[in-house]
């Protein structure tokens, strides 16, 4: 049986994830919010189909009666839900190629040079 998560319990696994390879920010709080409402449904999704017997191809009755095999709609959902949820975890830089693909320089906070200071806090 697949473990259903809340989207709160996804969003702490997500940022403690982000916190150890080191790419959290604040600033990325909403977009790991959206990926946790996506793992959420997804566990949902996973739990409908494991309780409709787990069957990958489904009869389907269409409108004018003809009987079809067709994919599971609720493995469907799951994929789907899967996908989505795998370009969020790339933009995070949790995954391998998403690690990659994050400039680390603009990861960190600008130092900004003693002139610029002074000159901000000269300006009314």
């Amino acid at each position: 049986m697949a473990t259903v998560r809340t989207a709160q319990q996804w969003k702490n696994k997500i940022k403690k994830a982000a916190k150890t390879a080191g790419t959290y920010q604040p600033c990325f709080d909403p977009v790991i919010d959206t990926l946790a409402g996506i793992l959420a449904r997804r566990d949902e999704a996973q739990k409908m189909f494991e309780e409709s017997g787990g069957e990958v191809l489904v009869k389907y009755t269409n409108k004018a009666g003809a009987e079809n095999v067709v994919q599971n709609p609720a493995l469907r959902l799951v994929n789907d839900l899967d996908r989505d949820a795998l370009s969020y975890w790339r933009d995070l830089g949790l995954t391998p190629a998403g690690l990659k693909r994050i400039d680390e320089d603009a990861m960190k906070p600008k130092k900004v040079s003693p002139l610029a200071e002074a000159l901000k806090s000269m300006e009314v």
